[in-house]
């Protein structure tokens, strides 16, 4: 599908592996302008060099988006270097509770140190919002705009020894239908798609790692047991079956979708 982003100016946050880097990717394919950026400037360059090679333009922008003063002045950056403001925004950039306990699993949270709550929250919400509020009025400018969070399952049906990160997910959705709800009138939609555990090249082991099979890891074959279409296709989900809804979301084919979340997890939640 043609989806008309020739022209558009992407910001994507943690742009430089997994599905952050599909979604890099794939905006660039529908001929959007990408400016990718991670924490890690190597990985942002890899990905811009991508774009490039594959004929599509692309700013590798690396920053930390947990600091509010990185974020405008990557912003400003992108502006300057591609003479627009950005126009599609999609917040991917997220962390998730340390594995800590035997087995690899999440500590409860009493158990939990204050700490991983602070970095938690710092990245999945306040760099979310602070994305969001340098971007905005440049989409308010231009009278257009798309801004797309990347959340979890967890935030929509909570999970044990994932309280914090739960949370912080749930806040995002309710802070997106806040904003959708703002800025309908400048023709800016909000929307959240929400993840079920997804594999990609950037897992080395376990049963996320993309190369895992229920023939080589007999923990993989207990999870696709919860998404339902895993079960019929023998896998989890992959950074391909996420950018694709995102690409949709960001193009006019979806301007009368706003402040609602999708989810993308193979039917784990339901609606």
């Amino acid at each position: 599908m043609q989806l008309g982003l020739n022209g558009q100016i992407a910001l994507v946050t943690g742009g430089g592996q997994g599905v952050g880097r599909q979604i890099c990717l794939e905006l660039a394919a529908e001929g959007a302008k990408v400016v990718v950026n991670d924490l890690f400037e190597e990985r942002a360059n890899a990905v811009a060099k991508e774009i490039a090679a594959a004929g599509g333009q692309a700013l590798a922008a690396p920053a930390n988006i947990t600091q509010l003063d990185e974020v405008e002045a990557m912003v400003a950056r992108a502006r300057a270097h591609f003479s627009a403001p950005i126009t599609i925004l999609v917040n991917n950039a997220g962390i998730i509770p340390e594995r800590r306990e035997k087995g690899g699993r999440t500590p409860p949270f009493l158990e939990t140190p204050v700490a991983d709550w602070t970095k938690i929250v710092d990245l999945n919400v306040y760099g979310t919002m602070y994305c969001c509020r340098a971007v905005l009025p440049g989409m308010v400018e231009k009278k257009t705009g798309r801004i797309i969070n990347i959340i979890s399952e967890a935030g929509r049906i909570g999970e044990a020894n994932m309280a914090v990160y739960s949370g912080a997910k749930a806040a995002i959705g309710g802070f997106a239908k806040a904003l959708a709800r703002e800025h309908g009138r400048h023709a800016i939609t909000v929307n959240s798609i929400a993840l079920g555990a997804v594999s990609h090249e950037g897992i080395k082991d376990g049963p996320l790692n993309i190369h895992a099979t229920v023939d080589n890891n007999e923990l993989l074959k207990k999870m696709l047991n919860v998404y339902p279409i895993s079960k019929g296709v023998g896998r989890l989900s992959r950074p391909g079956d996420i950018s694709g809804v995102v690409a949709f979301l960001a193009s006019d084919q979806a301007l009368f979708i706003t402040g609602q979340t999708v989810g993308a997890s193979g039917g784990f939640v339901m609606n």
